[in-house]
Parts: C-alpha cells; structure tokens; sequence
C-alpha cells in the first residue's frame, strides 16, 4: 500500500468515525429550543472530549495496568489476580471499574471546564453530551485505527460503525447526565448534584461494558446453555438498546429542564437562567 492510498484511508476512517459523532451532537443541541447553546463553546467541549480526556484517560488507564501487573506478579496469589491484565478477572476490573471511574472523570473534568458558559440547568447535560460525543468519536476512531492495521479498511469501518451505534452514544449519555447534576448543583437546585450523578455515569457504563462483554461473562461463570456467538450478538443488541434508550432520556432531561414553567409548581423546577 502507497503511503498516499494510507493517508485515504485514514482519512476515510476519520470521517467515518467523525460524521455520526457530529450528527448526534446537532439532535442533542436541537432538544433545547428555548436558548440553545452556541455551536463554538459546544464544538470547543467535543473538542476536549476528542483529545485530551480521551488521552489522558489512556494514559492513566495505561498507568494503572502497569501497576496492577508489578504488584500480581510479585503477589501471584489469587487476592491479587483482579489486577492481572492477562487473567479474565483483571480484564473485567479494567472493563467494568477502572475504565468508567477514570473515563467518567476526565469527561466530566471537560463539563466544569466549560461551566461558565452554563446559562441553565439544560445547557448541563447538552455540553456534557458534547464532551462524552468527543470522546466517542477520537476513541472509536483509534479502535478503528487498530481494525484498519490487523484487518484491512473493511475491517476499520465495520468496527467504527457498530461502535458509532453504541459506545458512541454511551459516553454522550453517560457525560450528559453527568452534566445535568452538575449544572443542578451550579444552579441551586434542590436534590442530587453533581456526586450522585458522576456515580450515575460511571455505573451506566459499567453497565454498558457489561452488556458488550456477555459471552465472557457468561463463559466466566460457567454459563454454556447460550453459544459464545449467539452471547456475543445478543450483548451487542442489549448494548446498542441501552446506548440509544439513554441518549433519549438525555434528550427527555434536556427538554423538561428547557421548561421549567410546564411543570407543575414543586416539582423539580429549574431555577432562572443565569446571564
């Protein structure tokens, strides 16, 4: 392959993987009819998500594994076999806790670097979408990288649009209601703030990594009623479901918080924006 037939293809792959991420951005941001947020500080947020929560989440993740290997192969005792990247164990700690705890941080860190540019609590959940969409694309781009080099430019596409249709939209919702208790908090509201609903995010995709990694789950417990390949499609169905049914209730937070004066008096109103 010719290093400019190369720089197509990863061309094609960078547009591939950017188109969906975009146009999820655009319906989430056209939820909020009432003062919807600029598109500069919006893009400014994707753009955060895309590259420095994405590498900096890598890099600590990366840390992390490298500590959890010295200390399991000092301690190759069973106690310590959850921090054996090589073992099924420790892919699962890395899978289904420290990739959402970490991930979850660095995407909400890009939420409160754009805070002042909040002017009320349903501007929260459309910037943390923002970010979590910026992190979907870069990620899903690098893994489509990675599918590209092993398996050809078929490879890398499929890769990225199953994952345009899942993972995608996870971190897009995961961070956007990560967004929406932060911005309660900002604004006074009464109720769950931020914490809660960083806890929130961190176990929405937890739960999302669940689904993805059914057959190995099932495997690991001793499940064999279900062949691997009818778990594996089966997980990608309930992560795909789950990814979509989350960014509607996004949108559905969204568009309650964006009027506040159709709910009735009490009931969770947002306070006035601020200017």
């Amino acid at each position: 392959m010719s290093a400019t037939n190369a720089a197509l293809d990863l061309l094609l792959l960078i547009a591939v993987s950017l188109v969906p991420a975009l146009i999820y951005l655009d319906w989430v941001r056209r939820t909020e009819r009432f003062q919807s947020a600029s598109w500069g500080p919006i893009l400014g947020a994707f753009v955060y998500g895309a590259f420095f929560a994405t590498i900096v989440a890598a890099i600590l993740e990366a840390i992390i594994v490298g500590l959890g290997a010295s200390v399991s192969n000092r301690y190759p005792g069973p106690e310590f076999l959850f921090l054996n990247q090589n073992s099924t164990l420790g892919t699962f700690f890395l899978v289904l806790v420290v990739a959402p705890f970490i991930e979850e941080a660095l995407k909400g860190s890009g939420v409160y670097a754009y805070r002042a540019q909040l002017r009320s609590v349903a501007d929260g959940p459309v910037f943390g979408a923002s970010v979590g969409l910026g992190f979907g694309f870069f990620e899903t781009f690098l893994y489509g990288v990675a599918a590209f080099v092993v398996g050809g430019l078929e490879a890398g596409i499929a890769l990225i649009l199953v994952r345009s249709l899942s993972s995608v939209l996870l971190h897009g919702s995961s961070t956007g209601m990560f967004g929406y208790g932060f911005a309660r908090s900002r604004f006074g509201v009464p109720g769950a703030g931020t914490g809660s609903y960083y806890l929130l995010a961190v176990l929405m995709h937890a739960s999302f990594n669940a689904l993805a990694s059914l057959a190995t789950i099932l495997l690991f417990v001793g499940i064999t009623a279900i062949s691997s390949s009818t778990a594996s499609v089966l997980g990608l169905l309930a992560a795909i479901l789950f990814a979509f049914a989350a960014i509607e209730h996004v949108r559905h937070v969204i568009a309650v918080a964006d009027y506040p004066a159709l709910l009735p008096a009490g009931a969770g109103r947002s306070p006035p924006t601020r200017r």
